[in-house]
């Protein structure tokens, strides 16, 4: 073993850690090396996500020590950062992992023995609400506990800024290197000064309600649709109360709950992984859906910042829908709305990722609205928000990992919001003589039928790490030159920061941070992205094809073509 692992695990049986915590590094070196050394081979760093992983003692788990370590090196950058302010205001919310209650409060206890101002709310909430809450009580920073919809296993520390994104360059890398200043467990200030903390409750939920549903858009259509018949599911998390309400604000009467899942629960007990990007997490909703005759399923992850919805498909059946499809329409149904409305002023965009489906820039071209293409991490699409709020109007926009946002006083994915504005947008379609999938039908007709896939490709610890890094150079050094028979014309590497075409050897700059993702566009119209995951151990394989279609009868056709596309891709890619 290396002796540097050794001798971090032996600092964690001495000194300020609490006696259980002792026990348990001791146990590790004299009985399970593998163990051991996944625990303490590395500090857990900040990714897209924040700080997350598996809870357990060491370096590179969750515990009170390392949110502890991160909390104080957060606090020691906000006296850095706001010298003049006479108090620093935080902001604090959890979910419903285990020890996310027992987190929230060491986090809100350190915050307040450095002098700080603390809101934290009294129970869980949607991560998004603490976004809201950060801005309208003037924080300078925030922290959600939440490991969004990862396994039971894990948890995390995703950490805000004042403008209610989560943290980006330079405060992430600043704020790591306070962390990475703190030598000892005791420069951590755990003891409470409770007179700096403030409980927050159901007042502010009712004041963040208020504020989704300023972004309605049909209220009409709504009122003659309200019955609609919508399953909603909150797979155990904290969706259980908002999303209902928000249904409900917006107009919504017949919400059919899955009890089952109404059980807030950090074990997550009838899921093997509580993310509505598995089928296997909308299993019950779905049931209940078909015996129900319902619409519409929507089901949001543990933290409600990513919704996953179902819907009939031409046959009558349900389907699921990818987070690119659900994109798709909320976009489309808030430009054509606006449109509609009388709305449009000239100053509106919207905002989506690289690796989101480029349908959604056709959508904005045509109708002229403005338009940003961002890096990974929804705090990239908050950065464009804030760059300009008070010249131009965001609209909406969205990521195809099933995270959507409208409005601007939100600075994160939100799905109690997106839950309402897409339970608004299938009234819409319903009044329109349409499906909610026959809208997406109709969309495809008019700007080309686009199909994505995800692939997975799960590499745990540290030797999975290092494959990871292994398989990202080799595309470096010899990236394909044809992928699925189609010559590659393009290649873009985020961490070079140029696009370059191998036929003529041309390159160009990015204007964009840096970042380790590859992608590469075929002659054929498809893009492959390449990308290891921030926030879990895998790296993801994001495909893209496109197609023409002009009539409805045509998309199951079409659809096949597009799969067999796709199969192609992965097999010469060896997926």
């Amino acid at each position: 073993m290396d002796n540097k692992i050794l001798d971090k695990a032996k600092k964690w049986t001495k000194g300020n850690y609490d006696l259980e915590t002792k026990e348990k590094v001791s146990f590790l070196i004299k009985n399970d090396e593998k163990e051991l050394i996944e625990s303490f081979y590395k500090d857990l760093e900040f990714g897209t996500g924040g700080l997350r992983g598996i809870m357990g003692v060491g370096t590179n788990r969750v515990n009170i020590y390392t949110i502890g370590a991160a909390t104080q090196g957060l606090a020691n950058y906000l006296k850095k950062n706001f010298p003049d302010e006479s108090r620093i205001k935080v902001a604090i919310a959890y979910d419903c992992r285990n020890n996310s209650k027992l987190f929230a409060q060491t986090t809100a206890d350190i915050f307040s023995a450095n002098g700080m101002k603390v809101y934290l709310f009294d129970s869980l909430r949607p991560t998004p609400e603490l976004s809201f809450a950060l801005r309208h009580f003037g924080c300078k920073s925030g922290v959600v506990i939440t490991a969004s919809h990862n396994p039971k296993e894990y948890n995390g520390y995703k950490a805000y800024w004042e403008d209610g994104g989560q943290v980006i360059a330079p405060h992430d890398t600043n704020i790591i290197s306070e962390v990475n200043n703190i030598k000892d467990v005791s420069e951590i200030k755990f003891e409470a000064r409770k007179e700096n903390i403030e409980i927050i409750g159901e007042e502010f939920d009712k004041l963040y309600i208020e504020n989704l549903k300023s972004l309605s858009l049909s209220p009409e259509i709504v009122k003659k649709h309200k019955d609609l018949k919508i399953v909603y599911t909150p797979i155990h998390g904290t969706g259980v109360k908002l999303v209902p309400q928000a249904l409900a604000a917006y107009g919504f009467t017949n919400i059919i709950n899955v009890p089952e899942q109404d059980i807030v629960s950090g074990n997550f007990p009838t899921v093997i992984s509580p993310n509505p990007e598995n089928a296997e997490a909308l299993k019950l909703a779905l049931e209940k859906a078909q015996k129900t005759d319902a619409e519409l399923v929507l089901a949001t992850d543990p933290d409600a910042d990513r919704v996953g919805i179902a819907v009939k498909n031409l046959e009558n059946n349900f389907i699921l829908l990818n987070g690119n499809q659900t994109a798709t329409i909320l976009v489309y149904y808030l430009i054509k709305k606006r449109i509609e409305n009388k709305q449009i002023q000239g100053n509106e965009y919207i905002v989506k990722t690289i690796v989101t489906s480029e349908i959604l820039i056709d959508i904005a071209k045509k109708y002229n609205i403005e338009y940003f293409d961002v890096l990974t991490g929804f705090k990239f699409i908050a950065q464009i928000i804030e760059e300009n709020e008070g010249k131009k109007l965001f609209i909406g926009g969205g990521e195809e990992s099933y995270g959507y946002l409208a409005g601007e006083f939100v600075r994160d994915k939100d799905a109690v919001m997106a839950s309402a504005l897409i339970a608004e947008a299938t009234a819409w379609a319903k009044e329109n003589g349409k499906s909610f999938f026959e809208l997406l039908i109709d969309i495809y007709i008019e700007f080309g039928f686009y199909k994505e896939a995800l692939i997975n490709v799960v590499k745990k610890g540290k030797t999975g790490a290092e494959d990871i890094q292994k398989m990202m150079s080799d595309y470096r050094k010899n990236p394909p030159k044809k992928i699925a028979n189609s010559p590659v014309i393009l290649i873009k590497d985020y961490k070079l920061q140029t696009a370059k075409e191998p036929q003529t050897g041309k390159t160009s700059k990015i204007n964009l941070p840096v970042s380790n993702v590859l992608q590469f566009f075929t002659e054929n119209g498809s893009k492959i992205t390449v990308r290891p995951s921030g926030t879990e151990p895998k790296i993801k394989f994001y495909i893209g094809v496109k197609s023409e279609i002009s009539l409805k009868e045509e998309f199951n056709k079409t659809d096949k073509i597009l799969t067999d596309k796709i199969n192609d891709i992965k097999k010469s890619l060896n997926l």
